[in-house]
């Protein structure tokens, strides 16, 4: 039975703000960059419907990126609210690039968004072009420095601990910039966005083509949606390879559990298609396997090992009892003032990478100096996240990415023949795909950030040390809040965004 406790209250708030905010940013970031297409071709060719087809989108993504704003404000929020041991620890890195995103990207992106939507009857077409670029160029260096941020708490680099001010401190700007887990995690978000915002334009596109309705409008949209979101669907998942190859570098534990490995695979390693994780008996019941997958995804080689949860749980028991020692020495240091003892520093330096699983022994007993082996061991496997949610998040990521490639390359068939009219079950397919892409996003950022558990920022900081001091009444008081509060939100936005839909570009003053 689940404790709600504070830890867990916070965490499933999180959870719900950033699922929620999360279904508007993909959308904004692909929408941004189709509607830069769009008018790129009519400034090209001085046709009015591609005008009118930027205005249309236009709309929509203006309505989305409104929602967009709304959730991403409160949700960061929560830093200070919920999560103010974490900011206090962490905030020296994770505030830096979160406030470049507010000051430099988010005013950026509103700034223009406003030009856009105003700036038809006052800027020339090519102004209005470079307005609609930097709309999309906003869109991702705010997805950037966000993601940045995160990708950080996935891999801390650039950071190092002061045990006087007991916080993490920045020791590299650049190294937290140019963090390889950070770029991959942004490459990969960014062409999931574009396509999802291809599937939203192809599955809007069709339902009018079922209809009869905006054909010409429609066709050209679908077009534009078939190719670029083609050509992105491909590239989501050889990003998400790469990905892949920096979790086998950085992440072996959130590697092994989303294969459920319990044991260390010998080289080459197979990767599991199917399967029932069983976590009570450590093992994986009725697999299927590729041969060599895994291990050319992992390590990009067929002749070095995959890692298994056994065997990563006893290195985390090294490194608990590693951790003890830094954590010793540091109480030592604290308590020498100005004038530390170089041996106790030199133990502390020696033994400082491992201080955070030490830390992991605060669940189990006051001081991790004093654990005993068995809170050792609990810790060790407290290092584990959920296997089975992790397992099928994955491979139902994976399945859509593969049926979206087969969506784009069809569509892509009937827009070089002009036959998207004539393919009923095409459309059919196409318009009850929408939702998909959604589904796939979130299912990817549970794998994402549930695969870090136990931690709060990897290695260094775990995720039930970084909450507030406040109450459970006080958690349950501000997520039914958000809860109500959201639920308007949703119900707004399907509202607006259905009777724009259904009133079409007729609505803005075209009709083919």
């Amino acid at each position: 039975m689940i404790d709600f406790d504070v830890v867990t209250l916070s965490r499933l708030q999180f959870a719900l703000t950033a699922l929620y905010h999360f279904l508007f940013v993909p959308l904004t970031l692909g929408l941004s960059m189709i509607l830069l297409i769009m008018e790129s071709v009519y400034v090209m060719t001085g046709r009015e419907i591609w005008k009118r087809m930027t205005k249309f989108w236009g709309v929509l993504f203006g309505i989305n990126f409104a929602m967009g704003v709304a959730t991403g404000i409160t949700m960061e929020f929560q830093f200070g609210t919920n999560w103010a041991y974490y900011a206090h620890y962490v905030g020296d890195i994770f505030g830096a690039p979160l406030a470049i995103e507010g000051l430099l990207a988010f005013f950026l992106e509103s700034t223009f968004v406003g030009l856009f939507f105003f700036g038809w009857a006052k800027l020339s077409k090519i102004a209005h072009l470079i307005v609609t670029a930097l709309v999309a160029l906003g869109s991702s260096l705010s997805a950037l420095w966000i993601l940045i941020a995160n990708g950080w708490m996935q891999h801390p680099v650039g950071a190092h601990f002061n045990y006087r001010t007991m916080r993490m401190e920045m020791s590299s700007f650049s190294e937290v910039l140019f963090n390889p887990v950070a770029q991959a995690k942004f490459v990969h978000t960014i062409a999931a966005g574009y396509v999802m915002g291809s599937i939203f334009v192809l599955s809007i596109s069709a339902w009018y083509l079922l209809r009869g309705r905006n054909v010409a409008f429609a066709k050209r949209s679908m077009a534009v949606a078939a190719s670029f979101g083609l050509a992105c669907s491909i590239s989501v998942v050889v990003l998400g390879d790469e990905s892949g190859y920096l979790d086998g570098e950085n992440q072996k534990m959130k590697v092994a559990s989303i294969e459920a490995e319990w044991d260390t695979a010998a080289p080459p390693a197979s990767f599991t298609v199917f399967g029932f994780p069983d976590v009570a008996a450590r093992k994986t019941h009725a697999e299927i396997k590729i041969p060599w997958l895994l291990g050319l995804i992992a390590t990009r080689s067929i002749d070095q090992p995959v890692l298994g949860i056994n065997d990563l749980v006893a290195r985390a028991r090294a490194r608990i009892v590693s951790g003890i020692e830094a954590y010793s020495a540091m109480q030592l240091l604290r308590a020498s003032g100005e004038a530390p003892d170089p041996a106790v520093l030199q133990r502390f330096e020696a033994n400082q990478s491992d201080l955070g699983y030490a830390l992991l022994l605060l669940r189990f007993v006051e001081s991790p100096t004093s654990a005993t082996p068995g809170q050792i061991d609990a810790a060790a496997w407290s290092t584990v996240p959920n296997v089975p949610v992790l397992f099928w998040c994955f491979r139902l990521m994976v399945g859509l990415g593969l049926f979206f490639i087969a969506l784009f390359a069809t569509a892509f068939y009937l827009a070089t023949r002009h036959r998207f009219d004539r393919h009923r079950w095409f459309l059919n397919v196409a318009f009850f795909s929408l939702p998909l892409p959604w589904i796939a996003i979130e299912v990817g950022w549970i794998v994402a950030e549930y695969g870090r558990q136990p931690w709060v920022v990897d290695g260094v900081l775990p995720t039930f040390l970084g909450v507030s001091r406040t109450s459970a009444g006080n958690v349950w008081a501000s997520l039914a809040g958000f809860v109500v509060f959201y639920s308007a939100l949703a119900i707004v936005d399907a509202y607006l965004l259905v009777r724009t839909i259904r009133r079409g570009p007729d609505g803005l003053g075209y009709s083919p």
